[in-house]
C-alpha cells in the first residue's frame, strides 16, 4: 500500500462520517438537503460547480519520479511536480478535510472490459460530486463490491481546500495532481467534476500502452451485426451527434480502449454539453436528462423549474452528466468484441479546403492523429477575423501524457492488424469561404459515413488531392457530386483562391508538426504531411 493509500485510509478511518456507495437516490437527497442543487422538472438534479465552469488545464500537473522522469512528454501539456510537495499537499487535505466535512466514498471500476478495468477510490465531501462519479464510472454489482478489496488508484478530492503556491509548488490555489508511483490523485480548490474523470483518463492513457491497448478520446458506436466504428474529433466537430445513430447501438460518447479483444469504453456513463440543447437536434441527449442525471450550471426559465439550455450567464459549457442506460440504444456492458473496420477523424475546416470526406493511407492516418486538427470560424470570438487552426495532438492532447507518436504508432499497428480504413471527415465548410457559404450539410455528412460503413465506398473511384495527398471518392449515394470536390465547388461557386488557401492551410499542419519531431519515434508519419509549396 502506497503512502497515499495509507493516508487515505487513515481519513475514511478518523472521519466522523464517511458515506460510502450510496444510492443515486440516496446521492440526490443529501445534495439537495446540502444545499448542493435543486431538481428541475424532469427529475434531474442541477448543481453549480463555483469559480471553476471548466478543466483548468494549466494547473494539471504530474509527479515527475522514477517511472514518469524518462516516459512523460514533458512540456506545456504535462508539467512536473515535486514527490515532496505532493505529500505536503496530501497531508493537508487530509488534515483539511478531516477538521470540515463528512465524507463521500465511491468505489467504481474505470474501463467495462474486465480484462483491462482498474479499480478506482474516489473520496470526496459532496454528494454531488459522488452522484458524478457514480454516474460517468462503472458502478460495481453488490457481489463485486463485497469483493472490490484495495483499490489500483484514489482520488482524493477536497473542492474548497486552496493551496498557497509559494509554499506549495502549485501555479495557483486550485490543482489537479497526478501520482503514478503512489497510484493516486490530489483535486483541490475546484469543484468542476471534469477535473476527476480525465484525471483517470490521464492515467489510462499512460498504463494501457503497455498492454496493446490504444487509449482513444473519441466516440463509439455498433452495428446491429456487430460491426464497431469509432469516431474521433474536437469540441464542436460532431463527434457526439454522429455516433448517435438511431440504426446503431452507442459504446460510449467519449473515452475508449483498443484492446486484443475490440474495443470497450472506459466509462459508465456520458458528459455532454447542454449549450443551445433541443430535442430535434439531440433527442438521446435530452430524454437522457432526467432523474439520476446531475445538470451543471444551467439556468431556469424565470418562476420555473425548466432549463433554458440557451442561457449561458454562468458559462457556455454548461453539462448534463448521466449514467449510460439513459441512453435507448446503448450497448451495455460497453464492449464491442470486434475491431472496429473503419475509424472517422471530424474535422470542422473553417478554411473550407478539405474534402467532405477522403481516405487516408497509414502514414497519413498517422500524421493526421497527432495533429488533430479543427478551426474556429471568425467572428465567433473576440479577435479572431480569420479562420483560426486549432491542433490537439491525438484528438485530446490535455490528457495524454506521452509522446503523441507512441498513440499514433500504436493506432497504425492496429489499423494494419485489422485493415481498418481511416476517414477524414470535414463537417465544417467544404465549398467555399466560412464565411461565404454555409457548412457542409448534416445529411451529406451522414450519407458518407454510412457509405463508409456500408461497403459501398469500396468500389468507387478516388482521385488523390493534389496538395494534402489524401483520396477523395467520385461519387457517394444520396451525395451531390459537387459537394465532393472542394475545389470545383469552390470555383462552381464562383470563389478565388482556393489553391492559396489549400496551401495555406497545409503550412498551418507542417508549422504544427515540428514541435513533435524531436522524439519523433517512426519517420515515416512524416510521408502523411501534406506538401507544400506547390503549383496546382
Amino acid at each position: 500500500m502506497t503512502k497515499t493509500h495509507k493516508l487515505a485510509s487513515k481519513l475514511l478511518a478518523e472521519s466522523k462520517q464517511v458515506n460510502r456507495d450510496l444510492s443515486v437516490a440516496q446521492l440526490v437527497a443529501e445534495a439537495i438537503k446540502n444545499g448542493e442543487g435543486v431538481l428541475n422538472s424532469t427529475g434531474a438534479i442541477m448543481c453549480d460547480t463555483g469559480k471553476f465552469t471548466g478543466r483548468s488545464p494549466q494547473d494539471r500537473f504530474i509527479v515527475e519520479d522514477d517511472y514518469t522522469k524518462d516516459r512523460v512528454w514533458w512540456g506545456s501539456i504535462n508539467k512536473p511536480f515535486p514527490q515532496d510537495k505532493f505529500d505536503g499537499l496530501a497531508h493537508k487535505m487530509v488534515d483539511y478535510l478531516l477538521d470540515n466535512q463528512k465524507l463521500f466514498v465511491n468505489n467504481v471500476y474505470a474501463g467495462a472490459d474486465p480484462a483491462y478495468r482498474i479499480k478506482v477510490r474516489v473520496i470526496t465531501p459532496l454528494a454531488s460530486v459522488s452522484h458524478f462519479v457514480n454516474n460517468m464510472f462503472i458502478v460495481p454489482s453488490d457481489e463485486e463490491l463485497r469483493s472490490f478489496g484495495e483499490p489500483d488508484y484514489v482520488v482524493i478530492q477536497a473542492p474548497d481546500y486552496n493551496a498557497n503556491p509559494a509554499l506549495d509548488g502549485t501555479r495557483q490555489g486550485n490543482f489537479s495532481i497526478l501520482n503514478f508511483e503512489e497510484k493516486s490523485a490530489l483535486v483541490g480548490g475546484s469543484r468542476y467534476t471534469g477535473e476527476i474523470k480525465k484525471g483517470i483518463f490521464s492515467v489510462l492513457n499512460a498504463l494501457l500502452i503497455d498492454e496493446n491497448v490504444l487509449p482513444m478520446h473519441c466516440s463509439a458506436n455498433e452495428g446491429k451485426e456487430g460491426d464497431s466504428a469509432v469516431f474521433f474529433g474536437l469540441s464542436g466537430t460532431g463527434k457526439t451527434t454522429l455516433s448517435a445513430d438511431p440504426n446503431r447501438n452507442l459504446i460510449g460518447d467519449d473515452e475508449h480502449g483498443w484492446s486484443d479483444n475490440g474495443i470497450y469504453n472506459f466509462e459508465g456513463g456520458c458528459y455532454a454539453k447542454t449549450i443551445d440543447l433541443t430535442r430535434k437536434n439531440e433527442p438521446e441527449i435530452w430524454d437522457a436528462i432526467k432523474f439520476g442525471a446531475t445538470l451543471e450550471n444551467t439556468r431556469f426559465f424565470p418562476g420555473t423549474s425548466v432549463v433554458d439550455y440557451t442561457n449561458v450567464n454562468v458559462t457556455e459549457n454548461t453539462r448534463v452528466s448521466y449514467p449510460i442506460h439513459h441512453i435507448e440504444n446503448a450497448k451495455i456492458p460497453s464492449v464491442s468484441e470486434t475491431h472496429p473496420k473503419n475509424i472517422f477523424f471530424l474535422t470542422c475546416d473553417a478554411y473550407g479546403v478539405l474534402p467532405a470526406i477522403s481516405k487516408l493511407t497509414k502514414e497519413q492516418a498517422m500524421y493526421h492523429f497527432m495533429s488533430g486538427y479543427t478551426a474556429k470560424v471568425a467572428g465567433t470570438e473576440a479577435g479572431i477575423t480569420e479562420p483560426t487552426p486549432t491542433f490537439s495532438a491525438c484528438f485530446g492532447a490535455p490528457f495524454m501524457p506521452l509522446h503523441p507518436s507512441v498513440y499514433a504508432m500504436k493506432l497504425g499497428e492496429k489499423m494494419t492488424e485489422h485493415n481498418t480504413n481511416i476517414w477524414l471527415i470535414n463537417t465544417g465548410w467544404s465549398n467555399g469561404p466560412a464565411d461565404k457559404i454555409g457548412r457542409t450539410k448534416l445529411k451529406y455528412t451522414r450519407a458518407m459515413i454510412t457509405a463508409a460503413l456500408e461497403g459501398s465506398l469500396d468500389n468507387v473511384e478516388f482521385i488523390e488531392h493534389p496538395i494534402f495527398g489524401v483520396q477523395v471518392p467520385q461519387e457517394v449515394e444520396g451525395v451531390p457530386s459537387q459537394a465532393l470536390d472542394a475545389r470545383a465547388s469552390w470555383i462552381a461557386n464562383g470563389f478565388d483562391g482556393y489553391d492559396q488557401t489549400a496551401e495555406k492551410l497545409a503550412h498551418k499542419f507542417v508549422d504544427n508538426f515540428k514541435k513533435f519531431e524531436d522524439g519523433l519515434e517512426d519517420k515515416a508519419i512524416l510521408k502523411g504531411a501534406p506538401i507544400v509549396n506547390v503549383k496546382v
